[in-house]
């Protein structure tokens, strides 16, 4: 029997000999709950406190103390797929605590392979509660470990995981920086393609498309799609055909993305990934939104099937975008409080953290402003989207942000306004003034 089992058996024992209930045991020290994953085997207490809960219990400490005589890594294993499944469920929260204890007690005991597993788990546990910052730091960690401390962490998943949350930081320069090296370091060890090597690629797609060098995006995707089709693996493939259904949406070709993304529905359907699935449907809703003519409402039965299972197993960044998709969803059906509700919601989910998808969500809702007919509001949030994608270096996508204002302010009669943001937005797009529309030099009279 493992270590921690018998343990909390063994609690669990003399407490009801006792005739305590778990809050009775737990005193002003400890939670009921705490003890109950002491008796499930799903937490290892420190010695000061199984003495506590040996006088408590009124026996010898030393019978309690011999259950965490043995090896300190079968316990730890059992912490971490305890973890693993509670990450898996949608329990971050109980997976991050999890995690991080285990990698207290794989520090202290020298376990370098368990450590890395543990610091991965807390790395993602803290992406799927949408605490990027942190989360970004800890996959750089992992990166700068030596490989024989990697353990079972695998270099590229780290990188893509990393990628991924420079990406909704707006730090799109430093992402494509990291995926980049890593693609040329595979390139020059000839490593044959493989499901790892296909996602990064993916996600260095999802990176230009976002900075708004579709051409790069584009060829890169391509590029993705053929080398998916020499693995065997179906996921790969639905990697790559997923974000070039993003670049062709990015490009305005929404009938070649609905395209893409039913081909990459098609892939992860046939596993058991109903995260992926949901997030795909999140996506082709986003693709229905701005065909021609629109499906709004298909879209919104889309968006409401892949709500439900994203509120259970997403992250909180899953779940801001299925929001902000069902915001513009309502504007288009006509439903503007609909369309401010799901808005809020989004970037309520969001917090500070999430600059590219706030500034997104933010343009939803000054439209709604807009249709309120809050034009001063409206104005104010959009200059604030444009700004926050201008940092993000997402100049293309702020480019679209200052045309849309100027749009704005023209229908309100502000021409001024309308050309000062009409030339941020060419500024953007990467428009610079021609010398000869400057005033020439005075010729000298001498």
């Amino acid at each position: 029997m493992p270590a921690l089992t018998q343990l909390g058996s063994r609690i669990r024992d003399l407490r009801r000999r006792a005739g305590l209930s778990q809050a009775e045991l737990a005193g002003d020290g400890l939670s009921a709950s705490y003890v109950s994953l002491l008796e499930a085997g799903k937490r290892r207490p420190s010695d000061e406190v199984l003495r506590e809960l040996a006088e408590k219990l009124r026996c010898d400490p030393d019978y309690l103390l011999q259950c965490l005589d043995e090896d300190p890594g079968e316990s730890l294993e059992l912490e971490l797929k305890f973890a693993e499944l509670s990450m898996v469920s949608g329990d971050s929260e109980t997976a991050l605590e999890a995690f991080e204890t285990a990698a207290e007690r794989a520090r202290e005991a020298g376990l370098t392979a368990l450590l890395a597993r543990a610091e991965w788990g807390t790395a993602r546990s803290l992406e799927n509660l949408g605490r990027l910052e942190p989360a970004a730091r800890k996959y750089e960690a992992l990166l700068r470990l030596p490989s024989r401390d990697r353990g079972k962490v695998l270099d590229l998943s780290v990188v893509v995981a990393l990628c991924r949350c420079l990406r909704e930081l707006g730090d799109l320069g430093r992402g494509i920086e990291v995926a980049e090296k890593a693609l040329a370091e595979l390139r020059e060890l000839g490593i044959v393609p493989t499901v790892e090597g296909i996602e990064l690629m993916s996600t260095l797609v999802g990176l230009y498309a976002e900075r708004g060098d579709l051409y790069t995006a584009e060829a890169l995707a391509q590029q993705a799609i053929d080398t998916a089709a020499q693995v065997d693996d179906r996921r790969a493939v639905g990697a790559a055909y997923w974000n070039a259904g993003l670049v062709a949406h990015r490009n305005g070709h929404y009938e070649q993305a609905e395209t893409f993304v039913e081909r990459a529905l098609a892939m992860y359907a046939e596993g058991d990934n109903e995260r992926a699935v949901a997030r795909l449907q999140t996506a082709y809703a986003a693709v229905l939104l701005h065909l021609e003519p629109p499906q709004p409402a298909a879209a919104r039965d889309l968006l409401t099937q892949a709500q439900s299972t994203l509120e259970q197993l997403g992250s909180v960044v899953d779940t801001a975008y299925v929001l902000m998709n069902r915001a513009s969803a309502d504007l288009q059906l006509g439903d503007v409080q609909g369309a401010l509700t799901h808005a809020k919601a989004s970037l309520e989910h969001l917090g500070s953290e999430h600059r590219l998808q706030t500034a997104r969500t933010l343009l939803i809702l000054a439209s709604a402003h807009f249709r309120l007919g809050e034009d001063a509001e409206a104005r104010r949030i959009r200059e604030t989207a444009a700004l926050h994608l201008e940092a993000s270096g997402a100049t293309r996508q702020s480019a679209f942000a200052w045309a849309e204002l100027a749009e704005s302010l023209s229908s309100t009669g502000d021409t001024d306004g309308a050309l000062r943001a009409y030339r941020q937005s060419l500024l953007r797009m990467g428009h610079r003034s021609s010398p000869l529309a400057e005033p020439l030099p005075e010729t000298s009279q001498h």
